[in-house]
């Protein structure tokens, strides 16, 4: 069987969303960890009452490089087949992504590529969605690659932006298809289900 490590960097509910489809046999694969940089973040209260193994690494602005050293260490105990990104905080350093090419994925809670690079995380995306008129917005789950939020985009879902939203009811409605989307990726990828062809993923026929 397969194995995922989770890296979340909050309350959990996409991490949630993701085991919840395991339990349930959705997902044919085990989670072997979930990886958080906040101590008392709620997605490792999450993990441990499953019995996941909960791993908390700080992170340092004035030693970045030790913690990616640490999860680097980490990820080479767990050896996991694909490392899943819901809802992480921390912009991978390169080393990490050159070792795990195309085996790791992130979920963004806008349309890429609008709505992405640095600066565009949390709330501060649904702001700017409904600063700029747009009348969709959605989820996106797309492979890591060292151009922020530019890898290949594995799958998107879209909502409607209302007149009436605010950054809190557009977050709602994108969480819904989040939990959504990041369980099918997972699924197909898997399964072995696609091939990544440039910047394009396609279904294998």
């Amino acid at each position: 069987m397969k194995s995922i490590v989770v890296f979340a960097s909050g309350n959990g509910t996409n991490f949630q969303a993701i085991a919840d489809a395991v339990a349930d046999g959705r997902l044919g694969c085990r989670i072997s960890a979930v990886i958080c940089e906040r101590r008392n973040a709620g997605v490792l209260e999450r993990s441990r009452t499953m019995g996941i193994d909960s791993v908390y690494i700080p992170y340092s602005r004035n030693e970045p490089e030790k913690f990616f050293k640490d999860v680097l260490n980490r990820l080479n105990e767990y050896k996991p087949d694909l490392i899943v990104l819901a809802g992480f905080l921390k912009i991978l350093d390169s080393s990490l992504i050159q070792q795990f090419r195309d085996r790791i994925i992130n979920l963004h809670p806008s349309l890429l590529p609008c709505f992405g690079g640095p600066g565009f995380y949390g709330s501060k995306v649904h702001e700017a969605v409904i600063n700029s008129g747009a009348k969709y917005s959605g989820a996106t789950v797309h492979f890591v690659t060292e151009n922020i939020d530019g890898g290949p985009i594995i799958m998107q879902d879209i909502c409607t932006v209302e007149d009436d939203d605010t950054p809190e009811t557009l977050a709602d409605k994108v969480h819904q298809l989040e939990h959504k989307i990041i369980v099918e990726s997972i699924k197909i990828i898997i399964e072995d289900k696609i091939e990544i062809d440039g910047n394009r993923v396609r279904l294998k026929k």
